[in-house]
């Protein structure tokens, strides 16, 4: 009897032992992933081998799933079940799906595989929720997928525009959903508000770990509503599109909570980021954005405008050349980038020649007619541009009444005008304050051909806004970070270090230099009438050019002879 009491308990450790190993391997084994809710996990997937994503142990109260998986720039593939479905699977760098659970369903599973020939790291999350709270995407009509969480990113050089799918109120396991747009009542999905979040990256950050880790912060609604910016609230009224201004090289993570008022809840559809260029591209890709004439020619830019900065009022004429290279410049990059297809290369030296000639013309402008108030309102109204331009910079920019162009360019015109206006009594000042801030400013354009910083899109924007005509609606958000700070203190110390440089120099001096055209005239009759002026005997400039021409000449015909050679002498 105890022999056999024995042998029972063995073979009922020997079963026990065998279940435990059975479950420690389906754990661990090759393809399939254990998931808890609310918790992050890194992952890498490789082409000839899915991976299946399972979540157990999910509570009663749970009524839906949100599954989602990022990566930086490779497409990663989510799906219900093995086969690939269009209704049932999507695909890209930020996808999620929703599983509606059945009644007594305690558990869900994911397909997850990338077609991309290298690996691809990722990270992954399911998020749970309750009857109570909003279902993103329930009433999508747009898109594949029958609930579709995720936000849809489109990018171009002006503009990053995000598109989702309407949500729908939550509902009890094993109900029936409620309908879309049967009835627009208080107890409807009309009742819904969505908040849209921005968040940026660190500045000058490419690398794929910095991006894994700030996209944690943006996909729990507590998380996006500490760390991220709220741009706009849609109603369900609006139209379920936001377009932000593209900021190239620099990455922004975009979410949008969908809140139930009446309820108290809310529900985060799944984040999307972009750098708003491609890392694939051969040319122009994100780890080499600026282009070597770019940076040419703003450097060179920006050293004639650290010149015009602490010596432009004395250089009177190289301070106007400065004002008509801008001036002409910028108005005819508009017409060829608007009337031509060109490429931007070819652009931007056909804008720097045409710019030249532009100084060149008003400098020959003031030497011969010497209109001092012309001249002034050119560099007035540069100055006011660049006035103007940074009151949009601010959220200013961003009021809906401005998103009408008349409006916007009728008040830009505006503070463009007012500031020579309000100058026009003491001019030497305001040549002086232009030549302090848009020569320092001219700097900063040269430091983005190199370094990313948001204060290039001071004038960026203003540009932007002039070439396309969808730039109206986006938002102007920039980040400011410790690259802006900085290059913002050297603006601010090299404008206010030639502005006070300027005006200690002057002090004393005429206020202006006198028209170059009557000085010329008036010397060339004193030169005619004074005999004993020693330039009066100088002969006309055109004998002058022949006698150089004839030296110049002599240089190449062979020596003659100098006559019949005799010893006699010897």
């Amino acid at each position: 009897m105890g022999l056999l009491r024995l042998l029972l308990i063995v073979v009922l450790a020997s079963v026990t032992r065998a279940a435990g190993g059975a479950e420690i391997v389906g754990n661990s084994s090759e393809g399939l992933l254990e998931f808890s809710v609310g918790k992050f996990r890194y992952l890498e997937l490789k082409k000839p081998f899915p991976e299946e994503a399972i979540l157990r142990h999910i509570s009663s109260n749970v009524t839906f799933v949100i599954f989602q998986i990022h990566s930086q720039y490779q497409n990663t593939t989510i799906s219900f079940s093995e086969t690939l479905l269009p209704n049932a699977s999507v695909t890209g760098t930020d996808k999620g799906l929703v599983s509606i659970l059945r009644p007594e369903q305690s558990m869900c599973t994911w397909h997850l595989e990338t077609l991309d020939p290298e690996p691809v790291q990722n990270v992954a999350i399911p998020l749970s929720y309750s009857e109570s709270d909003p279902i993103p995407g329930g009433c999508n009509l747009e898109f594949d997928v029958d609930i579709d969480p995720n936000i849809y990113l489109e990018y171009n050089f002006f503009e990053t525009t995000i598109k989702f799918a309407p949500a729908n109120l939550g509902y009890a396991r094993g109900a029936a959903p409620p309908s879309c747009d049967v009835k627009t009542g208080p107890d409807s999905r009309w009742r819904l508000q969505y908040d849209v979040y921005q968040y940026f990256l660190p500045e000058n950050d490419l690398t794929e770990e910095a991006l894994l880790r700030h996209l944690q912060r943006m996909a729990k609604v507590p998380q996006v509503q500490a760390n991220a910016v709220r741009v706009v609230t849609l109603t369900a009224d609006d139209k379920t599109s936001v377009s932000f201004s593209s900021l190239r090289g620099q990455g922004v993570i975009y979410n949008v909570i969908v809140r139930d008022p009446f309820l108290n809840t809310s529900t985060a559809y799944v984040p999307t980021h972009t750098y708003a260029c491609s890392f694939e591209a051969e040319e122009g890709n994100c780890s080499s954005l600026g282009r070597v004439s770019t940076k040419v020619i703003f450097t060179l830019f920006a050293l004639l405008g650290l010149f015009i900065c602490f010596f432009g009022h004395r250089f009177w004429k190289t301070e106007l050349f400065f004002i008509g290279f801008i001036f002409v410049g910028f108005f005819f990059y508009i017409l060829i980038t608007r009337l031509t297809p060109i490429k931007y290369d070819v652009r931007l030296i056909v804008t720097a020649v045409a710019g030249s000639i532009g100084g060149i013309f008003l400098v020959a402008a003031w030497w011969r007619f010497g209109v001092l108030t012309l001249c002034m309102l050119c560099v007035g109204l540069v100055l006011g541009f660049l006035v103007a331009s940074v009151a949009f910079f601010t959220p200013l920019g961003n009021l809906k009444i401005f998103r009408v162009d008349a409006v916007f360019w009728v008040t830009f015109s505006c503070i463009a005008i007012f500031i020579p206006v309000v100058f026009m009594g003491c001019l030497r000042i305001l040549n002086i304050l232009s030549c302090g801030f848009i020569g320092s400013y001219s700097v900063v354009l040269a430091v983005d051909s190199y370094l990313y910083t948001s204060l290039s899109y001071i004038t960026l924007n203003i540009l932007r806004r002039a070439l396309h005509v969808d730039f109206r609606r986006a938002f102007v958000n920039v980040p400011f970070q410790t690259n802006d700070f900085i290059v913002l203190a050297v603006w601010g110390m090299l404008a206010v270090s030639g502005i006070t440089l300027q005006i200690r120099r002057e002090r004393g001096q005429p206020f202006f230099p006198p028209h170059p055209y009557k000085l010329w005239k008036r010397e060339r009759e004193r030169r005619v009438t004074n005999i004993l002026d020693p330039s009066y005997h100088i002969p006309p400039l055109r004998e002058r050019l022949f006698s150089q021409l004839a030296q110049i000449k002599g240089l190449f015909q062979r020596e003659q002879p100098a006559g019949e050679r005799t010893p006699l002498l010897l």
